[in-house]
């Protein structure tokens, strides 16, 4: 099969399309002909050797991606044979392998696909949805709601823009250049702003004082500069949810903080919702966000956005990523 493998960590230009031996499943596990394998920004960290929520490779090379859909086309021993054939999708969990023609997991992970779904949009909203839905356990939106959601034109991003909508929140998205503006909007954002423009958080207040509100929850995925921004459009009693920092340095930035007095001061709330406390408050298990983010996708509730690179393009997929160059979520096509 042909596969992305790392041999060195670094730019992503070790990122190198090569032929390499064909993976065999163990017991309980299937091997998935791949059709799409997601692309995620802790991708890029773990390229330069950094370790975060998943560790990075104990031994090099290997083969990044956590995020597949496919047809599964061999079982290993004692795996249900009805699986054999059947379209699929997969998150590989600590294990790598999805950059590739050929991935390997165990059945339980497994998620039937409709006719109807594509692969692309399955690998989205396995990981990328499965986040989204999880965030949003935090906050519960609705006709009361004013949603600023900086990065609105990324993978997350476009969920939490049509989540808010079906939800009548009046939803404020934040994007980076004009082509994304236009991006937000066509995604339903009541109001879409260039945050390279500094005077953006001015537009948005024009905004909220000719509604006569504020905002109630910020959706913080970026940190630094425009996070703390759209954090003092917040109105007393205001949420800001922080699930990531990209905007305070890509691989080495912080979350943006604040402390009990300012909080009480500001008379808002602030949580991050990554990790253990998203799991537990889904029951303990991040299938049960799974199976609902398929779900959504399935009837229509959710349209992941989907930004696509040929498997041979990966280096490239990685510097867009670390450029601010894509738009949804990106999707590797062998």
């Amino acid at each position: 099969m042909h596969a992305i493998r790392l041999h060195a960590f670094g730019p992503a230009e070790n990122l190198t399309h090569e032929e390499t031996a064909d993976p065999v499943p163990a017991p309980g596990q299937v091997r998935i002909r791949v059709a799409a394998a997601g692309v995620h920004l802790l991708d890029t960290a773990l390229r330069l050797g950094h370790t975060g929520p998943f560790p990075a490779p104990a031994e090099l090379p290997t083969i990044p991606g956590r995020e597949v859909a496919g047809t599964v086309d061999a079982l290993g021993e004692g795996t249900d044979p009805s699986w054999l054939g059947k379209r699929v999708v997969a998150h590989l969990g600590m294990a790598p392998g999805g950059y590739a023609e050929l991935a390997v997991t165990d059945a339980a992970r497994l998620h039937a696909l409709p006719d109807h779904l594509g692969e692309a949009e399955a690998v989205a909203m396995i990981g990328t949805g499965r986040t989204t839905l999880g965030i949003l356990q935090f906050t519960d939106l609705g006709p009361d709601s004013v949603a600023i959601v900086p990065a609105a034109a990324g993978g997350i991003g476009t969920l939490l823009v049509q989540y808010a909508k079906n939800a009548g929140a009046t939803v404020i998205g934040l994007a980076g250049g004009p082509a994304k503006v236009t991006l937000v909007e066509a995604n339903g954002a009541d109001l879409a702003v260039d945050y390279k423009e500094p005077d953006w958080p001015e537009k948005v207040r024009a905004y909220l004082d000719e509604l006569g509100r504020s905002a109630t929850v910020v959706f913080d995925s970026v940190g630094g500069d425009t996070g703390r921004a759209a954090v003092d459009l917040l109105g007393e009693g205001g949420q800001h949810v922080v699930f990531g920092w990209s905007g305070a340095g890509l691989h080495d930035g912080e979350p943006l903080t604040f402390t009990p007095e300012e909080l009480a001061e500001r008379g808002i709330t602030s949580e991050s919702v990554l990790g253990p406390v998203m799991i537990q408050k889904a029951g303990g298990d991040v299938r049960n966000l799974e199976l609902a983010a398929l779900a959504a996708a399935t009837d229509g509730t959710l349209r992941p956005a989907v930004h696509r690179f040929p498997l041979a393009e990966a280096a490239e997929a990685h510097r867009a990523l670390e450029t601010r160059g894509t738009t949804g979520k990106v999707v590797l096509i062998p």
